[in-house]
């Protein structure tokens, strides 16, 4: 079989998997492109047949000179950076995968996109990607039945394994924390009971709710940014509730929103922050936060007077993670110019994920069906998928395989749709999900 040129932009945790799927077929010749070519060699590295460029995607010529040597460009560069890819990827005739949102931006080369004859396929690896493929797949059969779906929610989680969530967030960080604690501050939307809900920002962690899954979990969601469009989306004009949301151990709403109360999540600079500023201890800045003009007053009380939380048990939580975070010790802090970049640098240190520990996925989707003789029926689909100590997280996998198996179809020309798509039909999702059950990654499926 004749070489089929793939490029990846992009080296980092979740592309590991998506080149060990990609390097099983001997015709894939993986081109791995960074900035910094160091990245790039040290994965590649990894890979028999696989090499290393370096690539700048904010200049045009590098970007076309690497794109045009290519079947395929794979994009696990930042979202930004999607349309200029896709724009080189146009001009040269090249299909794009990405495991991104469809944005605006990369929506507007579309008709570029059908017309160069090529395939542009986004969310494809998890939250966006593997709960589309089964949101899809219940919502097709339920339909073809003659049924409908009153209500569809769906819950997706990327948590530390249980033996693992050992701290008072019950959370680590594998990536930046700083766009962990930048998406709570998001708007949510939702259709619930026929009507459009709105949920500003500074209120989302107030509306989290418990969540059963599995008794072993205690798990709590809340609303992820805008659910509405998938009425249209997944094609279920019917549905009163529409909810995708994030899912989350008990307490960490809680402890967010208190530490959002106190103005941690504040990005704004702050001279004395800064890190040519002379140093300042943890327990200066959690006074100057909470309006207290000497650190050594009552600041548990001043705390408590500041957050809305106002049941004893959780505030003792709430004062105890704190003191875990050293938040009143006179530790001096790692000052990066906000409040949001200080509290991150801590959050890292302490919350990173130790040798030989799990991550772990948890997806469930839960539809409320009438059924064509109008009899009710709930069905739910749920994955759990565990990382492996010291090996491929969860969230590498679940990102990096889905996008790998999307990458071998449309080169074996079984994914044929042109323009900028998504996976939102049979046609594209049943020959991905059938490649995935294969990596031992199912979705298990359920009436209850």
């Amino acid at each position: 079989m004749a070489d089929r040129k793939i490029l990846l932009l992009g080296s980092g945790y979740v592309a590991g998997p998506c080149v060990e799927y990609l390097s099983r077929r001997p015709e894939n010749k993986i081109t791995i492109g960074c900035r910094r070519i160091e990245n790039a060699k040290a994965l590649a590295a990894q890979f028999p047949g696989a090499s290393a460029i370096s690539v700048d995607v904010n200049n045009e010529q590098s970007i076309d000179e690497a794109v045009s040597q290519h079947d395929l460009v794979i994009s696990l560069i930042p979202y930004i950076h999607h349309a200029t890819v896709i724009k080189s990827a146009v001009k040269f005739k090249k299909n794009v995968v990405t495991t991104s949102y469809v944005s605006p931006a990369m929506l507007a080369y579309d008709e570029q996109a059908k017309s160069a004859g090529i395939t542009v396929m986004n969310e494809i690896g998890l939250d966006p990607g593997i709960d589309h493929l089964y949101a899809v797949k219940t919502i097709d059969e339920v339909h073809k039945e003659g049924g409908k779906i009153l209500s569809f929610l769906s819950f997706c989680g990327g948590l530390p394994a249980p033996e693992a969530s050992n701290n008072p967030l019950g959370y680590k960080f594998s990536w930046s924390s700083r766009g962990v604690l930048l998406a709570l501050r998001n708007n949510a939307k939702f259709y619930e009971n026929g009507q459009v809900v709105d949920i500003p920002g500074p209120e989302l962690m107030d509306s989290a709710k418990p969540l059963y899954i599995y008794p072993a979990f205690a798990f709590e969601g809340y609303a992820n940014r805008d659910s509405t469009p998938y009425k249209e989306r997944y094609n279920i004009p019917e549905a009163q509730t529409i909810i995708r949301g994030t899912l989350r151990y008990q307490g960490f709403p809680k402890f967010v929103k208190a530490l959002v109360d106190i103005g941690f999540l504040d990005d704004s600079e702050q001279d004395y922050l800064k890190p040519e500023a002379q140093d300042v201890t943890w327990r200066s800045v959690l006074a100057k936060l909470i309006g207290v003009t000497d650190a050594s007053a009552d600041l548990e009380a001043a705390i408590k007077a500041k957050i809305s939380e106002k049941d004893e048990t959780e505030i003792q939580r709430i004062l105890n993670g704190m003191k875990w975070l050293d938040l009143f010790s006179n530790k001096n802090v790692t000052k990066r110019g906000t409040y949001l970049d200080t509290l991150c640098a801590t959050l890292e240190e302490k919350m990173a994920y130790e040798e030989g520990e799990r991550d772990m996925i948890m997806l469930q989707h839960k539809f409320e069906v009438e059924l064509a003789d109008g009899t009710r029926q709930t069905r739910t689909s749920t994955l759990l998928e565990y990382g492996e100590p010291n090996g491929p997280s969860a969230m590498a996998k679940t990102v990096g395989i889905p996008c790998a198996i999307a990458v071998d179809l449309i080169l074996d020309g079984v994914l044929k749709e042109k323009g900028v798509i998504a996976p939102m039909t049979p046609e594209i999702n049943n020959p991905i999900m059938e490649a995935l059950e294969k990596e031992g990654i199912q979705v298990i499926e359920a009436i209850l």
